[in-house]
């Protein structure tokens, strides 16, 4: 208010000390933090590839290269929890966090290895698979990107310091296996080789080399944050060339990513408004569009459009290619083909069009049919099973009891004034003779016993 002093409270010095000392107690790695000696020596030993830890690695290759081959999500993720190669990669990042590099040399020799006998196994399998066709899981670790070195990044922080706690027993080392994912690029590059496909091997081993090197700087920088005692101490002139190496290392490796990154972005930006304006500018009635062909190329772009139905009107084209701007496809070249008797087009693709086209319209359909057919399943599956424990209980009760004429059984649901429902049997029985009090008894134990429900009612009828 004019004409009034503004007063302002400050808070005291003490309680930011505080508010300090909270958020460095609530990020403090060291309170539960392993003895060094402890987290050395494990790394060291999981550096080490001959033995049991080769022959794991084999298998794991050839599980991993099976899962790609079939396109099975959760074979690779098997495969990827059973791979030791995490270890080397742990250990050269520890080599160079304390100047250790005779554990550098070790660690990079059984690094060598295992990757010369993964590609070596793989190329194998896949040279003698009678599956030759790459599917979507291989075909994704073929193009490495930014968000690739992210994961490689993020993933290996999380790892190596899960690795520095005392608790080792937790679900984050197996969940950077399965993030970092440095199995897939391996059989993938053994597919490249095999099948001649050299675009494939080179963007797999990419892949691959990005995760080394990011998995094993991560390694460094906790350990060195976590100032674990030097092997070797150093002169500031050495330590300094060694910084520059890393630091030339990650670029080298980040660069062709950050790259490739960029293309992808631009090209799903672009994609995404062509899309846009199709679907919003390029509707018209009584035309219906059975195929699109949408070309990202930084020299000449276009967007390629067939219709059915009754012709476009010039006037038409001509607004929505006016509107192009407006959905930054600037300079994009607009192609509209509409008649299904002109010479030029391809019955093939007009095929193949209508087809994407009814596929894209019924996808949600389809997945809801899939989704009823499982419950019908499963419910046929209850019934089948509830039929079976039926028709034994029915035959122990008549062996038991030979004045048992008939037999029923049915699982229901019993609802409470809560409207808390509880599972429980029905049975009816029809006697062609009364039972004593005893056998009644008896059988109503038995039956409870016999059947896991909460509880089970039984009604008796004697023969008329």
């Amino acid at each position: 208010m004019p004409g009034k002093e503004r007063k302002f409270k400050y808070i005291p010095k003490s309680t930011w000390d505080n508010v300090v000392k909270y958020v460095q107690h609530l990020f403090d790695l060291t309170e539960d933090k392993d003895d060094s000696k402890e987290v050395v020596a494990a790394i060291e030993r999981s550096v080490e590839f001959r033995g049991t830890n080769l022959w794991i690695l084999i298998f794991a290759i050839l599980v991993c290269s099976l899962g790609l081959n079939i396109n099975s999500t959760a074979v690779i993720i098997g495969a990827m929890l059973i791979s030791p190669l995490l270890g080397p990669i742990m250990g050269l990042g520890l080599g160079v966090a304390t100047y250790d590099f005779e554990l550098v040399k070790r660690a990079f020799k059984n690094f060598g290895t295992a990757v010369g006998i993964s590609i070596i196994a793989s190329s194998f399998y896949f040279f003698i698979s009678p599956l030759s066709e790459a599917q979507s899981e291989l075909l994704a670790r073929t193009t490495p990107n930014i968000y690739d070195v992210f994961v490689a990044l993020f993933g290996g922080l999380a790892g190596v310091v899960a690795f520095t706690r005392k608790d080792k027993n937790s679900t984050v080392i197996p969940g950077v296996a399965i993030a970092t994912a440095l199995m897939p690029p391996l059989c993938t590059a053994g597919y490249g080789l095999a099948t001649f496909q050299f675009s494939y091997f080179f963007g797999a081993l990419y892949l691959f080399f990005i995760n080394t090197v990011f998995i094993s700087l991560s390694s460094f920088l906790i350990l060195r944050f976590l100032k674990f005692p030097l092997k070797t101490f150093m002169d500031s002139t050495r330590e300094k060339r060694v910084r520059q190496y890393i630091i030339l290392l990650v670029t080298v490796t980040i660069i062709p990513s950050l790259y490739l990154g960029v293309g992808i972005i631009q090209r799903s930006y672009f994609e995404s408004n062509a899309n846009s304006f199709l679907n919003r500018e390029m509707d018209f009635p009584n035309a219906q569009i059975v195929s699109r062909e949408i070309k990202y190329d930084r020299k000449e772009p276009y967007i390629k459009v067939t219709y059915v139905g009754e012709f476009i009107e010039d006037r038409m084209i001509s607004h929505a290619k006016n509107k192009l701007e407006e959905y930054k496809l600037t300079d994009v070249e607009l192609i509209i083909r509409q008649g299904l008797k002109q010479h030029q087009f391809n019955p093939d693709e007009i095929k193949s069009g209508v087809l994407e086209d009814l596929i894209l319209k019924s996808e949600k359909e389809m997945e809801e049919m899939r989704l009823e057919l499982r419950e019908m399943d499963r419910q046929i599956a209850f019934f089948t099973q509830e039929q079976e424990k039926a028709a034994e209980v029915k035959r122990e009760v008549m062996r038991m009891y030979p004045n048992v004429e008939r037999f029923g059984l049915s699982k229901q649901l019993l609802f409470g004034a809560d409207n808390v429902a509880d599972t429980i049997y029905l049975a009816q029985i029809r006697l062609s003779s009364p039972l004593s009090d005893t056998d009644t008894d008896r059988l109503k134990g038995y039956l409870e016993t016999r059947l896991p429900a909460h509880q089970v009612d039984v009604i008796i009828r004697n023969k008329r």
